[in-house]
């Protein structure tokens, strides 16, 4: 499933140069998501039905959305353009922190759905077994992926944490 919204970048990123920095982002999210199903390949295994789904993670206030596609044997997790969204079968859309805090499940997806900060579209079923395989997780992805970029990686996620006071 489809949907066909399309999603300008927020307006404080006018001119920003979103090709070069996707383009840059690539083997960083390409590195994080094979790590990811290295060490976690329960997870993958919660999610079976839906490895080949196609699923944009849209941050509200960055200019770009990710594509997952949580196949264990060729994970794929990228940066995309936000116009027009590529095809996909579901669509998660929040505020930057509300999404990496959902990933380590330090908040509510159902209350964050209900009071609308939280937008899911397409195949909900999807996304429910994506969450219900996050929440199995032992530990934290979010910290994981700081600690695989080393110090500095732990020191922007300890500012991002602290920004949002989790």
């Amino acid at each position: 499933m489809t949907d066909a919204t399309t999603h300008r970048p927020a307006s404080r990123w006018p001119i920003f140069p979103t090709a070069p920095v996707r383009a840059l982002l690539q083997p960083v999210l390409a590195r994080v998501v094979r790590r990811i199903a290295r060490r976690h390949p329960e997870m993958f295994a919660r999610i079976a039905p839906y490895q080949q789904a196609d699923f944009l993670i849209v941050a509200r206030e960055l200019p770009f959305a990710l594509h997952l596609r949580p196949d264990p044997e060729q994970p794929v997790f990228r940066a995309v353009p936000r116009d027009p969204l590529p095809d996909h079968d579901a669509r998660i859309e929040g505020p930057f922190m509300l999404l990496l805090n959902l990933v380590d499940g330090e908040d509510d997806g159902d209350a964050a759905f209900f009071s609308r900060d939280l937008v899911i579209s397409g195949n909900t079923e999807a996304v429910v077994s994506l969450r219900n395989a996050l929440d199995d997780v032992d530990g934290s992805i979010a910290q994981e992926t700081a600690d695989l970029f080393g110090p500095p990686g732990r020191a922007v996620l300890g500012v991002l944490r602290r920004r949002s006071g989790t």
